[in-house]
């Protein structure tokens, strides 16, 4: 990983959209601060599209695609994508999956979810679960006492033993059925919404993130970035961002903000 400042300026000159993470990018010990939410609002009032790419939940990311100075947002790691039109009024709900399948999947995750927590002493339900339309969250730091790294590869392995995708994020492990992840919701999001190619486009968007779940948009992405608390987890990653930030969380993201606007 490169220092951010060694992006290059016609590299920077050349971007037309920012994604990002939100836990730990945008936000800093679970805060979301004025100087990271004011990039957003920087970003997209210089014409930047910017997208939120997310694991937290539908109705979380409900509120944010409404609210937030964003385009658009890929919830529950690639489970879906919102999109509030403010001109026309028009809320797009777009799943992976279908409202039956949905369903089956919920019950065959209630089961991994009592499995878990009978085998690994300390793990939760995340607190945001109740909000959530296709997986499940298993809290391993947020809201309580740090997991250690075996017992959290504990819950990676139960999930997988299942039959789930599971993938953690700086607080959570996610699993859920289905052949999905962020890059995935996000390649389809660009292409429905807004007539991008995100494959002949890359060089034209920057990635932001920080945490395992972020890998496969720091290996597609030529110019992904992390913020600085990416170091958490260098050792673990087998595909990491061309470039980190000085500064952890979302002082890390105001700073690659600043650094396109420039």
């Amino acid at each position: 990983m490169k220092p951010l400042d060694q992006f290059a300026d016609d590299a920077r000159r050349n971007i037309k959209a920012v994604l990002c993470d939100i836990d730990d990018t945008l936000t800093t010990d679970g805060h979301l601060t004025a100087d990271a939410y004011g990039a957003l609002e920087r970003l997209q009032g210089a014409g930047f599209l910017v997208l939120p790419i997310t694991g937290r939940p539908a109705g979380w990311c409900d509120h944010i695609a409404r609210m937030w100075p964003v385009d658009g947002v890929v919830g529950e790691n690639g489970a879906f994508y919102f999109r509030y039109d403010h001109g026309a009024q028009a809320f797009t709900k777009t799943f992976h999956a279908p409202d039956g399948v949905r369903a089956e999947n919920r019950n065959r995750l209630d089961a991994l979810r009592d499995e878990i927590l009978a085998a690994v002493p300390g793990a939760a339900v995340a607190s945001d679960q109740l909000y959530r339309e296709a997986d499940l969250a298993i809290d391993y730091c947020e809201d309580v006492a740090r997991l250690s790294d075996d017992d959290i590869a504990r819950v990676v392995d139960i999930f997988e033993a299942g039959g789930a995708t599971a993938k953690v994020s700086s607080i959570h492990v996610n699993g859920w059925f289905g052949d999905y992840d962020k890059l995935s919701m996000t390649r389809r999001m660009l292409k429905e919404c807004f007539k991008i190619d995100m494959v002949a486009d890359k060089d034209a968007i920057v990635f932001v993130g920080d945490s395992p779940n972020d890998e496969p948009l720091f290996g597609f992405f030529p110019h992904g970035v992390g913020v600085a608390n990416i170091r958490d987890f260098e050792k673990t990653l087998s595909a990491l961002p061309a470039y980190v930030t000085p500064s952890r969380g979302g002082k890390g993201f105001a700073e690659v903000a600043g650094a396109l606007l420039k």
